[in-house]
């Protein structure tokens, strides 16, 4: 595999310049891909966690299911991510994992990324770097859930998307694929099915976005900003790894 071609090196490069040897460690981290069809369920809440995984390719989201039935998605992951990262001090699954659509995964054990820390402090230091934009994203959509109107919420999660997305893919203007169904839509904003229907119906009318199928069309990204109370902070581009924080 090319470097060009690899997920983790864009998501890595967005934190800091990366020299050859960290590229390689980076890299090694997508040897032995597996080919994941959609629906496949990678991982169950109390299974063993005893390994990491690259999202190499397609869209993955991790959920709890309630003792009513219901399901609440907690993160949705795009290819270049590291799924699991949070279980590193666990010894359990502390959620599910399912692919959204097709993709392509890398499996690797805890005592890889010990080696990593082992060997360069830049990537550990990015390393903390991204779990702390893990915990921001959770934390953002707590706020989501809690306090934000449909509107609000939808308008929200779409322009989140299309930022976390640019990250690796700086070419993405205003149109973009979201491989989400109105059920898994409606399990990340807290909503039920109809409910995210009538919103985008609402949000189509308003001028904002356009949605066909899987297809979003955003005539106006600052609008759509305005229209979820967007604040990029916790997804700003200038956030530093840990050895850069005395430039």
């Amino acid at each position: 595999m090319s470097q060009e071609q690899s997920c983790i090196l864009h998501h890595f490069g967005h934190y800091c310049s990366l020299n050859k040897e960290e590229k390689e460690l980076l890299i090694s981290l997508e040897e032995s891909p597996t080919d994941i069809k959609a629906g496949s369920l990678l991982w169950e809440m109390g299974d063993p966690a005893s390994e990491f995984c690259t999202l190499k390719s397609g869209w993955a989201f991790s959920y709890r299911h309630l003792e009513n039935g219901n399901r609440q998605i907690l993160e949705v992951f795009l290819p270049g991510d590291i799924i699991g990262l949070r279980e590193f001090a666990f010894s359990q699954r502390l959620e599910n994992v399912r692919m959204i659509t097709d993709g392509v995964v890398c499996h690797f054990p805890h005592k890889r990324l010990l080696e990593i820390f082992r060997q360069s402090i830049s990537l550990t230091s990015v390393v903390f770097a991204i779990a702390s934009r893990h915990q921001a994203l959770l934390t953002e959509r707590l706020v989501t859930l809690a306090r934000r109107s449909a509107r609000q919420k939808t308008a929200h999660f779409l322009y989140e998307m299309y930022l976390r997305l640019r990250q690796t893919n700086s070419d993405i203007d205003g149109q973009f694929r979201l491989p989400l169904s109105q059920e898994q839509l409606a399990d990340i904003l807290g909503l039920s099915p109809v409910h995210v229907s009538r919103t985008f119906s609402s949000l189509s009318e308003e001028g904002l976005v356009f949605r066909d199928r899987h297809n979003l069309t955003i005539p106006d990204l600052k609008a759509l900003a305005e229209a979820g109370e967007f604040d990029d902070c916790y997804l700003h581009d200038d956030v530093r790894p840990l050895f850069d924080m005395s430039a």
